[in-house]
């Protein structure tokens, strides 16, 4: 009889385990944080309704923050840089790099890739080691807004993300390709309403779950 309990609580633990939902990181600014972390408009939240209960989805978005540590609002400042190693996720999605195009951010390039490194890195720390790792194009800037600068996200910043993903073995979500055919959907010219954030979340879950 003992034995038979032993088994069946195998079996239960086995499948409390197996159930486990794979956990989603989402690291940005305005654009991943949208109406509010926990807004079902927010992007993060649309790409769980699209991935569905095997995954778990965290909105970590902080507006204006940027990926540089000398930019004006480093993201790496802000509690949600902590709170995603706490939460150790199976998938890291990073959204970073508008706010960095500001003229006066910017002025801080050379430090991009290295600062962008180091973030992979230190991310990859407190996660598994099976684990995935994402890094986004910026979505289109269909009018320069708030210091935001298209020219210098297509020109320069673009080539830069694409060499961090090759130093850290992240895949590249194009972003900006998904988008440049949506201006109606970005009303302010930077920032995508409730049905761009539905595309941007539709590009991130094609390339977590083909």
């Amino acid at each position: 009889m003992r034995k038979i309990i032993y088994a069946l609580f195998l079996l239960l633990g086995h499948g409390a385990f197996a159930q486990q939902p794979v956990k989603v990181a989402c690291v940005g600014n305005s654009i991943t944080e949208g109406p509010g972390r926990n807004h079902p408009d927010s992007y993060p939240l649309q790409l769980q309704k699209k991935l569905g209960k095997a995954y778990l989805v965290k909105n970590f978005g902080v507006s204006a923050r940027t990926l540089m540590k000398k930019g004006d609002f480093p993201f790496w400042n802000e509690p949600q840089f902590e709170q995603v190693k706490e939460f150790e996720p199976d998938i890291l999605v990073v959204k970073l790099g508008t706010n960095d195009s500001k003229p006066h951010n910017w002025i801080h390039k050379e430090s991009f890739t290295e600062d962008y490194v180091a973030m992979i890195e230190t991310y990859k720390k407190h996660m598994p080691a099976s684990a995935k790792i994402y890094i986004c194009l910026p979505v289109p800037v269909f009018e320069d807004n708030y210091g935001i600068t298209e020219k210098i996200i297509v020109e320069e910043m673009v080539p830069l993300i694409k060499e961090v993903a090759m130093k850290t073995g992240s895949i590249v979500i194009d972003l900006h390709s998904a988008l440049a055919p949506h201006a109606e959907l970005f009303p302010d010219g930077v920032h995508p309403n409730k049905k761009g954030a539905k595309i941007l979340a539709h590009s991130v879950a094609q390339n977590i779950k083909p």
